[in-house]
């Protein structure tokens, strides 16, 4: 018994490990391409060296962290062609999470979607990083509950990674004012639409809004390009 429980611990343990580091990556605490090894995580995360390996394990696996020349871990770049790929996976499946929570979601949930795509419009324009922070925070609960309001555990777990975030709170601070502006309206228009029972109206709701972040993705990224030493 003493056995089993021991490697519950230890399974919980790297589980923490896992999300804690996957946290920092998302929200741009690392750098991309940044270096860092394993004792490094466990001294930030005050954590023993085994769940944080076991963790490392799991984020080489999802190409979050990558071995190469040089010392430990780096941190993955991700190019034009892989934020792409990304947008085009989120426009296909959440797009259908979309619908299908448009026939799914309790009341609770619609009223939690309204009160979050209402957050986010209140923090708009953003004048500071604290603004920044909320429309950041209210995005990704909001996205992540259309995932839970879909009533599709295959849907959520194949959405996981590529819903998150980090892509998001990166991209919003490229976005202009008459951009961001336009996201937080999708957004009153998406929980509309999924309130409303209208499977096809949020369907197409979450598509203008993935077509339009997508379009400011490649902006950012040609800006970044023509920019050499921009930050």
């Amino acid at each position: 018994m003493a056995k089993a429980t021991e490697g519950s611990e230890r399974v919980g343990a790297a589980e923490q490990a896992y999300l804690a580091i996957r946290k920092q990556i998302f929200s741009g605490h690392f750098s991309e391409n940044e270096r860092i090894t394993e004792a490094e995580f466990a001294k930030s995360l005050q954590m023993s060296r085994t769940p944080i390996r076991e963790a490392v394990k799991q984020l080489l696996l999802e190409g979050l962290l990558t071995r190469d020349a040089g010392p430990g871990l780096r941190v993955v770049d991700l190019g034009a062609d892989e934020i792409e790929q990304i947008f085009q996976i989120r426009l296909r499946l959440e797009s259908y999470a979309a619908q299908r929570a448009a026939g799914l979601a309790t009341k609770a949930e619609c009223d939690e979607l309204q009160t979050l795509a209402k957050r986010m419009q209140a923090h708009v324009p953003p004048r500071d990083e604290a603004d920044y922070r909320a429309i950041t925070e209210a995005n990704g609960a909001f996205h992540n509950l259309i995932l839970i309001a879909s009533r599709s555990p295959r849907l959520e777990a194949m959405l996981s990674l590529v819903v998150n975030l980090a892509l998001v709170a990166r991209t919003f601070h490229n976005y202009d004012e008459t951009a961001i502006r336009r996201s937080a309206a999708h957004h009153i228009e998406i929980a509309d639409a999924i309130c409303a029972g209208d499977p096809d109206w949020a369907r197409v709701a979450m598509q203008t809004h993935l077509h339009a972040a997508a379009s400011n993705a490649r902006e950012g990224f040609r800006f970044a390009g023509s920019c050499s030493g921009c930050s």
